[in-house]
């Protein structure tokens, strides 16, 4: 099936998808193959997941490439000839980023700036870095790798002068059923007949589709301006309230067990901070929150101040809308694994 409004944007244009094996690539993957995009570039340095998605797609429109985005000549390599970037290879895991610091600073922040410079200098027309809620009032290695993630395509948006290369970004909640979410490790332990481990009943997250993180970054490839971040409006559930919805589809009792809060985790998530709210443009289902263009004029930032930081209010999963048992079902009902374990594909 055709992609419609896009076709002409897309038309004979070349797509690098950095990290392109994981659950993001896939997403997008699904939603272009059929699109009149001339070639879609998968760069990573999992052999065996390109291995299987080249089994998989055996589709001649998309090629792959062996590489790691902290080596910047391989990721120089892939970006000869692309017109648009969908930055999305990172260390996501929470846990791991909190053992190995150094290696979260080398794939999330200079693997991203290698992306940005490379693409700055083969005049690529747009590349979109894909951040985490977690950026934001950062408490993690993860979060705080991401945040200076951030301030790095912001800081490049304002020296591109080749006139051709826009650089933004997006920031999206937890993705259900991606790479790190609980959703697959509460379904396996539905499966195993073991306890539904959850860390606060009260914790919240925010509950994205892999669709809406596709059209997230879409909304961004059509609206940026140099530097902008996007955020998607998005409702938010309970741990506890998860799990319940979880027992009930799979029409189990499991017992649910709490852990407690882990090592770097929030009792809620923010993806607006107070900070940018007070700069934000509310899109109706989207914020925009544009950069930060002052220059190194230092009295500026001593003498002028914003006056409304007090009464703006962070978006966050705590104040989001939230969803009921019933609500929280039906999202999960959209996650194909959990449509295949129930027969209902």
């Amino acid at each position: 099936m055709k992609i419609d409004y896009r076709n002409e944007m897309f038309n004979n244009r070349i797509l690098l998808i950095t990290g392109g094996t994981g659950s993001f690539g896939n997403a997008v993957l699904n939603r272009f193959i059929d699109s009149d995009l001339k070639e879609i570039r998968i760069f990573s340095r999992d052999e065996k997941k390109q291995d299987d998605m080249r089994k998989k797609l055996n589709n001649p429109k998309v090629k792959f490439y062996i590489g790691d985005v902290r080596d910047k000549s391989s990721v120089n390599h892939v970006m000869k000839g692309v017109d648009f970037v969908f930055h999305a290879a990172a260390l996501k895991q929470v846990p791991s980023c909190e053992f190995f610091p150094v290696q979260a600073v080398k794939t999330n922040i200079l693997g991203a700036e290698n992306v940005l410079e490379t693409a700055i200098e083969n005049n690529v027309k747009k590349v979109i870095v894909l951040s985490t809620d977690k950026a934001c009032y950062p408490i993690n290695a993860m979060g705080m790798s991401k945040a200076l993630m951030e301030k790095v395509m912001i800081a490049r948006s304002r020296e591109v002068d080749n006139g051709t290369t826009v650089l933004c970004g997006t920031r999206y909640g937890n993705v259900m059923a991606s790479r790190g979410s609980v959703i697959p490790l509460f379904a396996q332990q539905i499966k195993d007949g073991k306890p539904i481990t959850i860390t606060d009943p009260n914790m919240t997250r925010f509950m994205m589709t892999l669709e809406d993180a596709v059209e997230l970054v879409l909304y961004a490839f059509n609206n940026a301006k140099p530097g902008d971040i996007f955020v998607q409006k998005s409702p938010a559930s309970t741990i506890e309230i998860l799990a319940k919805a979880m027992k009930e589809l799979y029409n189990t009792d499991n017992e649910i067990k709490i852990i407690g809060t882990r090592h770097g985790e929030k009792l809620f998530e923010t993806l607006v901070n107070r900070e940018e709210m007070v700069k934000a443009e509310d899109l109706g289902s989207y914020y925009r929150i544009p950069a930060d263009t002052r220059d190194l004029n230092y009295n500026r930032f001593f003498s002028e101040g914003e006056t409304r930081v007090d009464v703006a209010e962070e978006y966050n999963s705590h104040n989001t809308h939230h969803l009921d048992v019933e609500g929280t079902k039906q999202l999960l009902l959209k996650l194909d694994f959990i449509r295949k374990d129930l027969g209902m594909e």
